[in-house]
């Protein structure tokens, strides 16, 4: 009889034989109790929290809990319906008014997820006989995205400027363009050049939509992303992103000025046909987006803990996936999956808590221990976790004992 599940072999034998080795299972811990944006209980063990996107610390915001309180209380624990029938709450609409004001766009959209948030647009906009022109290392939401849609996909090396152009020139004169890019690659924590990709792509007549999940909060003048940092927030079409990253709960969104753009709430199928986030949950990303507005003192702490972190993992010898600190991410490249597995043990064992990236999530298959920062963490928890990550670099071999 036919296996379906045959074509996973491969990774099912890779998963036994890491196991086979001792290590813990790295991608099944369990917190018991979250103890603030940088601390937790995992494993029985108290733990620095190194691995949460939690960018802004706003998971514990008193603010952000009150809304979520009083809207679970207001309006039920669920909507039990999409937003084109019951689904749509007064904080939904609160929610997306939030959106416009943060990104200072005229029209809104928010979606029970971040990866919905990629896949609903990109599918909706750019269909058969349509170009998606995008970066090789885009999310696994991009790529869905592009196949639901069943767009020409036509990807270019990563942040590679002149690559795009020529696989702009080679798009057939009159058909439609849709140029996607990310502000923040997640894997590496690297920027990509957006002053110069959106005047390519719109040199070439192209639409261009830019997930900013990774800078939104963070990265800009008033936290908007890489957009906005490079001064071309204006000359991009659609501005996609999460609520699982510096927001601190779980949706996504987006934004836009095209003045057509409020049609997508009806031949968006992802937006059509999944039930609305519990308006406790917009209720409190609402607040939380309002109060980033006003973070030009987190963004500021945040960059320095970066900035920290970058400087100390580097002068210890790890092999970093930048040159510079370019975002909140840090990846720390390690020689292969067993040899990656051993440090992620050791720094649990310290009491720190990273996420351990594979392929064929990772770019070049590489192995990663992928750090994500937050505002919340103070100044002695950086210099404590460099204290951690020689320790462990050591007991794993990654670095000389």
């Amino acid at each position: 009889m036919t296996d379906l599940f045959s074509k996973f072999d491969p990774l099912i034998e890779q998963r036994a034989t890491l196991l086979a080795t001792g290590v813990r299972d790295p991608f099944s811990l369990v917190m018991q109790r979250v103890l603030s944006p940088t601390e937790a209980i995992c494993n029985g063990k108290h733990t620095i929290l190194l691995g949460t996107y939690n960018y802004m610390g706003m998971t514990f915001d008193a603010d952000v809990i009150a809304a979520g309180k009083a809207a679970f209380d207001d309006f039920g624990s669920g909507t039990t319906g999409s937003r084109v029938l019951n689904g749509t709450f007064s904080p939904h609409k609160d929610c997306e008014e939030a959106l416009k004001e943060f990104y200072d766009r005229k029209y809104a959209m928010v979606f029970s997820t971040g990866y919905q948030a990629l896949l609903g647009p990109i599918s909706t906009l750019a269909g058969k006989g349509d170009y998606i022109i995008l970066d090789i290392d885009s999310h696994a939401s991009i790529w869905d995205g592009c196949r639901m849609g069943d767009a020409e996909v036509v990807p270019f090396k990563h942040n590679d400027i002149e690559a795009l152009e020529k696989r702009l020139k080679r798009v057939p004169e009159g058909a439609h363009k849709l140029v996607v890019l990310e502000g923040v690659y997640s894997m590496l924590g690297d920027v990509a050049p957006l002053k110069d990709m959106v005047r390519i792509a719109k040199a070439h007549g192209a639409m261009v939509l830019v997930d900013e999940a990774h800078s939104m909060g963070f990265i800009g003048e008033h936290g908007r992303g890489v957009a906005e940092d490079q001064g071309v927030i204006d000359d991009v079409d659609f501005i996609c992103g999460t609520f699982s990253k510096s927001v601190g709960t779980v949706g996504g969104f987006c934004v836009s000025n095209h003045p057509k753009f409020e049609i997508l709430r009806l031949v968006c199928r992802p937006y059509v046909f999944t039930a609305a986030p519990p308006p406790s949950v917009v209720a409190s990303a609402a607040v939380s987006i309002r109060k980033l507005m006003h973070g030009g003192n987190k963004r500021a702490h945040l960059w320095e803990n970066s900035k920290r972190l970058h400087a100390g993992l580097k002068s210890l010898g790890f092999q970093l996936g930048t040159q510079t600190p370019q975002s909140a991410i840090i990846a720390v490249i390690m020689p292969d999956l067993e040899r990656g597995a051993m440090m992620w043990e050791a720094l649990l064992d310290e009491g720190l808590y990273v996420n351990l990236a594979r392929p064929p999530a990772t770019p070049a298959n590489m192995t990663l221990l992928r750090c994500s920062l937050c505002a919340e963490h103070s100044a002695e928890q950086v210099g404590e976790i460099i204290t951690r990550f020689e320790r462990a670099g050591k007991k794993a071999g990654i670095l000389a004992a």
